[in-house]
């Protein structure tokens, strides 16, 4: 039997595992890769839930002949289960959370880190917001667009939660994990139960630039909302009520 030493069970506990949910990602998933891959060290992992992608996705993945990436399939269930899939499959002890479509800062896992080094649960990181086709910066900060704050009800009334810039550790991941049925997104859900019960910190660095064009799956960067205020008020109304009865049960 191998004999493992201190150093490398350390390294085995503390396990980065980037989790990217993917569907028809063809145009966009190299470049996310690339600047993920370099930031990671052998024992990392890059999980990937796959929704029944129709194009070249899983051939350009496939490509890297990288084992740090494993690949699962969702075969169709939609990104908050594609998401949930990913993270259940994750062996890290810090989870970072990803789209197929941005671009990671060099220095986003090592910023990250040292936030997770200083006793924080939870990191959101700041990013700023391009376009796909002409490159120009439509938003220098999220956080200053979306008027980013901290607090529970304060993201309940206007969520602050991205899921490509946060990142956790395994206590929030077994603590949000599965999720409720039809919960309206799963960065929302993840962002409040942290809030309720772990440390978060909003980084003001901007750690990813988020890529915007007509395919995103949320509609971060528009300024709009696809859903009218009955339907906003509804899916808050079903998270808060969801949190009571998951977790205060009287």
């Amino acid at each position: 039997m191998e004999m493992i030493g201190s150093k490398n069970i350390k390294e085995l506990m503390n396990k980065i595992s980037v989790c990217i949910a993917t569907y028809n990602g063809e145009k966009y998933i190299k470049e996310q890769l690339d600047s993920i891959l370099p930031q990671l060290d052998s024992n990392d992992e890059i999980i990937i839930s796959d929704d029944n992608s129709k194009d070249r996705t899983l051939d350009i993945i496939a490509n890297y002949n990288d084992n740090r990436i494993k690949v699962f399939n969702n075969t169709g269930r939609g990104i908050i289960q594609n998401f949930e899939n990913a993270i259940i499959n994750a062996s890290g002890e810090y989870i970072f959370l990803a789209d197929q479509d941005d671009i990671w800062n060099i220095d986003k896992v090592k910023i990250c880190l040292d936030d997770f080094d200083k006793g924080f649960d939870l990191i959101l990181s700041n990013c700023l917001i391009f376009d796909s086709d002409s490159k120009e910066i439509l938003y220098e900060s999220f956080f200053d667009f979306n008027r980013s704050k901290k607090g529970i009800v304060n993201n309940i009334i206007k969520n602050s939660y991205i899921g490509c810039c946060m990142a956790f550790n395994n206590r929030v991941k077994n603590k949000v994990i599965p999720f409720p049925k039809n919960i309206p997104m799963h960065d929302s859900w993840i962002g409040i139960v942290s809030e309720i019960y772990f440390k978060v910190n909003f980084n003001k660095k901007k750690l990813i630039s988020y890529r915007k064009h007509g395919e995103n799956a949320s509609h971060t960067g528009t300024g709009k909302s696809a859903y009218s205020v009955r339907k906003k008020f509804s899916f808050r109304f079903y998270l808060v009520s969801t949190i009571i009865v998951k977790y205060f049960r009287f």
